[in-house]
């Protein structure tokens, strides 16, 4: 059997065993760990010394290749910046950060609403967890808006949909596992995800307040607020606004060379987090507690990476990506066709798997094949607005991408955030949040079309970089 044949069994396979329930570490892992035997033994007639053979050569891979992969210090970023995100909460950061957007943002419709969105993406910029962010403001928002009779669907699809906002704002975890899979500056990725992550938060807000005045009960203005209480609200929130300045200066000096790698600068947003939050009285409980849900989703992220890696490592063996890169290229369709049809891929994808997993399992294949196209008329206007193309396409790309698995985080059946904000209020279903989440697959829709119609809004900060 040919080794293409041999990879699209086994990737097949994969798929079954993910769509019935297996996480995507486990089955990534067993896939990849089987393909390479099969490779290796390249028959069904059982030799046992041929047999055995190709199993001694797929276990050293299979352990060599994640260790390779994973030791790489760009992957300290990931720990430090959910770390920040933890601490940022305990530092009481995020209720600061909600109570000024509430008393700047709460008095147009829908204003609680507007209010939370705004505080996820100030969140977002000290926390690369989307699941961090959906955790921390269920407790903070959802009973403010149930308060002033806010429906509970709606009010857990705000919150639910504005967690998403943190896989494209940095500091941000997938943005960086991005990077390391296409072998992708971090730092420009970082600054790439800036403007398009603040430019969804604003439609969200917009799409909240056109529902907001069309159904006039969906969500009451709140007035009342002084000018003089609004402005007593931003030197609470202002600590934010200094780690974001900080990390981003490490990435990107305007004035100079850069201060530092994303992952110093990371390092350095994380102590000022830390210090804030001593400061604020946090106990030792507290910092335990932040550290032990640092560690878990940590451990949870590497062994995707882990157990995805070996599998990556037999789809190079098996020449899958490369015979997928020839036939996309050999379609007869016009190259923005090819990626509208890989996105809508896409957003299947994410009904059944999360979106670490997606990106870590489908990357090695799609991103040759949308490289071979790069030229053509899918980056004809990132090439002719900046002059660039190889490195830039694969940041617009990137964007994308990542702005796909924002959507695949509310997507029902797997939606991660759903089940998150579900799990923190005891009065919501799943099913409640799914339901409260559909109008954001039309803003979603909206921001995923104008990034792909005006590739501007994503290259023009990391241009500036050089």
């Amino acid at each position: 059997m040919e080794p293409i044949e041999i990879g699209l069994w086994v990737s097949g396979g994969m798929l079954v065993f993910v769509i019935l329930g297996m996480r995507v570490a486990f089955a990534a892992a067993m896939a990849g760990f089987v393909g390479l035997v099969w490779l290796r033994w390249n028959g069904f007639d059982y030799d046992p010394d041929r047999f055995w053979k190709a199993v001694e050569i797929s276990v050293k891979i299979a352990g060599l290749t994640p260790h390779s992969k994973v030791s790489a210090q760009v992957l300290s970023l990931i720990p430090v910046f959910i770390m920040i995100g933890y601490l940022a909460y305990y530092a009481k950061l995020t209720t600061a950060l909600f109570e000024a957007c509430k008393r700047w943002f709460a008095w147009v419709p829908g204003g609680l609403a507007v209010s939370t969105v705004f505080a996820t993406a100030g969140f977002a910029a000290v926390s690369g967890a989307s699941v961090a962010t959906a955790a921390v403001f269920a407790r903070i928002a959802i009973p403010e808006m149930l308060k002033i009779g806010y429906n509970k669907q709606f009010a857990a699809g705000v919150v639910a949909a504005g967690g998403t906002l943190a896989s494209l704002i940095p500091p941000s975890a997938i943005l960086v596992i991005y990077a390391i899979i296409v072998e992708q500056d971090v730092g420009k990725l970082l600054l790439a995800g800036f403007i398009p992550g603040m430019f969804s938060a604003i439609v969200y807000a917009g799409m909240i307040i056109g529902i907001a005045m069309v159904w006039k009960t969906v969500g009451p203005p709140v007035t009342g607020f002084t000018w003089r209480e609004r402005f007593e609200s931003l030197p609470p929130a202002s600590p934010i606004v200094l780690v974001v300045v900080i990390i981003i200066f490490f990435v990107y000096n305007p004035f100079g060379d850069a201060w530092g790698t994303p992952t110093e600068g990371g390092a350095v947003g994380a102590f000022i987090v830390f210090l804030m939050a001593l400061y604020k009285g946090m106990r030792w409980a507290q910092l335990k507690e932040a550290l032990l849900e640092t560690a878990k989703l940590t451990v949870m992220i590497f062994t995707i990476i882990w157990g995805v890696l070996i599998y990556v490592r037999f789809l190079g063996f098996a020449e899958l990506p490369d015979a997928f890169a020839d036939w996309i290229t050999s379609l007869e369709m016009a190259p923005i066709v090819i990626l509208i049809c890989i996105l809508l891929a896409y957003a299947v994808l994410g009904m059944f798997m999360d979106a670490i997993g997606m990106l870590l399992l489908t990357l090695p294949v799609v991103y040759p094949a949308v490289m071979a196209l790069n030229g053509g008329e899918m980056v004809a206007a990132a090439d002719s607005a900046f002059g660039m193309s190889g490195p830039m396409c694969a940041i617009w790309f990137g964007i994308l991408v990542v702005k796909m698995a924002e959507f695949c985080l509310i997507t029902p059946p797997i939606g991660l955030n759903c089940f998150v904000v579900a799990g923190v209020r005891d009065d919501l279903t799943v099913q409640d949040v799914f339901k409260g989440v559909t109008p954001f697959f039309i803003a979603d829709g909206v921001t995923i079309a104008l990034l792909v119609a005006f590739p501007g809004i994503v290259l023009w900060l990391p241009s500036l970089a050089g």
